[in-house]
């Protein structure tokens, strides 16, 4: 492919990220290029005995304002913004003694990172970039003549699209790292306007961590064959945060994943996080939870929560919380289709097991514990866009309501139930025994219905409900609910309590003889 652009004969780096900068910074010197540079960067690079020139001795005048003032300077930005070829730029550099600037590497002030680490409002503000942005736009703007690279990781990129020109670059390459740096600026402005957006509504009183804007950049990782439906285009977009999950796991065979792949995927590795102490395996379909389970082993987790509804676990997503072994992997691909299977690790016996069924994806999202990290949850409407913390909390507090009090492996049971009830969809009644779920009733718009058809599934599964416990996602508006769960033979319950009724549906457990317990927390999961 022939390029239109200049070759590459002098260069502006100004990076805050240094990593791989003196290297990169040899080959360009190997190719003849001068590099003009600023504070940090210039006296690494002179450390490192590189020849370097400052900016302040290219445009006559030095950083000042403690380095607030540097590169915004006619001799910068004309080097970066003039045409080649149109005279009436070239006579005004000529005129001004502005050379041009055919490549710029810059990488912005770490302000997202300042505020992670919960930085002062001063700091905060000490690391909002102003030149660093305003030469990445000039020199995006100018992409049919100057190259402009905002990533480190570009770097090998960028001298391998030289080679192939000449010294120069192709205007395919030019127009991808230009919208690449658009991308970033516009992402980093969003950045200060979410933070700013915040502190001004605190210091209103108004509610804190939420903005009067906000903005969210990610990147398209996949164009898909279609969404949920043939007929709907679809993309998947990534963005931020290391922490595992389906959005960074690395696929090791299979068929790309698909939109509801990857919806029932994460809703799979994000509830099996919920569970370090033992081995864990979540089965879900149609973003519900359909066998949650602890074992031993996890080929015995896998084998309990199959054993919850093996006719919804066919062509479902099966996620563990531990290495997955070829005894297991083994067992699932002989005995049931399954669209995805995701684990912190992959064993290389498991790998070949899974391989006989070449079309399964097989994901390795990363090392165990999988904490979740606090984060934002988004839900798009029409017109708008709604935003919330992720429901990383548990309980406010456990409180027994009832005469009869729940024993050691009932409070266990209780709560093992109350992780899986975060991610059934509402009304969620989940019916649990000996560390496994033996029915569930999601996604119903009444709670008692909900609560008929987990005994069901439990009765088809043919599971014993007698002694299980039972989670319910909000609290029992009336005592019908509860006499349905305890009628089913339930023998302890947990939910948030706060309805009017609480004392009626409090009586109602007394007189059946069962416990039950308060949260003070709802889970609605719409």
């Amino acid at each position: 492919m022939s390029s239109s652009g200049p070759k590459i004969k002098r260069a502006l780096i100004s990076v805050s990220d240094k990593t791989g900068v003196a290297a990169f910074a040899q080959e360009l010197t190997d190719r003849g290029i001068e590099i003009i540079s600023t504070g940090g960067t210039a006296a690494l690079l002179k450390g490192e005995g590189f020849s370097v020139k400052d900016v302040a001795d290219v445009t006559g005048f030095p950083e000042m304002m403690d380095g607030r003032l540097k590169t915004l300077h006619p001799v910068v930005h004309g080097g970066l913004l003039a045409v080649r070829g149109n005279s009436e730029h070239e006579a005004s550099q000529s005129e001004h003694g502005i050379g041009n600037i055919d490549l710029l590497v810059v990488n912005l002030y770490p302000f997202e990172e300042t505020v992670a680490k919960g930085a002062d409002f001063d700091t905060c503000i000490e690391n909002i970039d102003i030149g660093g942005p305003a030469m990445i736009r000039a020199a995006a703007k100018n992409h049919r003549s100057v190259a402009v690279i905002v990533e480190p990781a570009d770097y090998a990129k960028l001298l391998g699209d030289m080679d192939l020109h000449g010294g120069a670059t192709c205007d395919g390459f030019r127009r991808s790292m230009a919208q690449k740096a658009y991308a970033r600026t516009a992402e980093y402005d969003g950045a200060i306007s979410n933070w700013m957006g915040a502190v001004v509504e605190h210091e209103e009183g108004k509610a804190e961590g939420f903005g009067r804007t906000f903005s969210v950049q990610y990147t398209k990782a996949q164009t898909m064959r279609y969404g949920e439906n043939p007929h709907q285009s679809a993309a998947f977009y990534v963005g931020g945060g290391t922490e595992a999950s389906v959005s960074t796991a690395e696929q090791l065979q299979g068929k790309a994943l698909s939109y509801n792949n990857i919806g029932d995927t994460d809703a799979a590795l994000e509830c099996v996080k919920q569970f370090n102490d033992a081995p864990t395996c979540v089965i879900v379909k149609h973003a519900n939870p359909c066998g949650v389970a602890t074992g031993d082993n996890l080929f015995d987790a896998y084998e309990r929560a199959f054993s919850t509804d093996p006719e919804s676990a066919f062509g479902g997503i099966i996620a563990f919380n531990r290495e997955l072994d070829k005894k297991t992997a083994a067992q699932i691909v002989e005995r049931q289709f399954v669209e995805v299977i995701i684990a912190p690790k992959v064993s290389q016996g498991a790998i070949d097991a899974v391989a006989k069924k070449k079309n399964v994806r097989l994901l390795e999202c990363g090392e165990w514990p999988l904490d979740p990290a606090a984060r934002l949850e988004f839900k798009k409407v029409n017109g708008g866009l709604l935003v919330q913390d992720a429901d990383l909390a548990l309980y406010e507090k456990l409180e027994v309501v009832t005469k009869v009090k729940p024993t050691d492996q009932q409070m266990e049971d209780l709560l093992f139930s109350w992780k899986v009830c975060k991610f059934v969809k509402s009304n969620a009644i989940i019916y649990c025994k000996d560390g496994m779920t033996i029915g569930v009733g999601a996604g119903q718009m009444s709670r008692v219905n909900s609560a008929r058809i987990a005994a069901i599934k439990a009765e088809h599964a043919k599971l014993e409900i007698a002694g299980s416990v039972v989670a319910s996602d909000a609290f029992f508006p009336f005592a019908d609910g509860l006499m349905t769960v305890a009628n089913a033979g339930a023998s302890a319950v947990i939910q948030p309590g706060g309805s009017m009724r609480d004392k009626e549906v409090i009586e109602a457990a007394d007189e059946a003889g069962i416990a039950m317990v308060f949260t003070g927390m709802r889970h609605f999961r719409h």
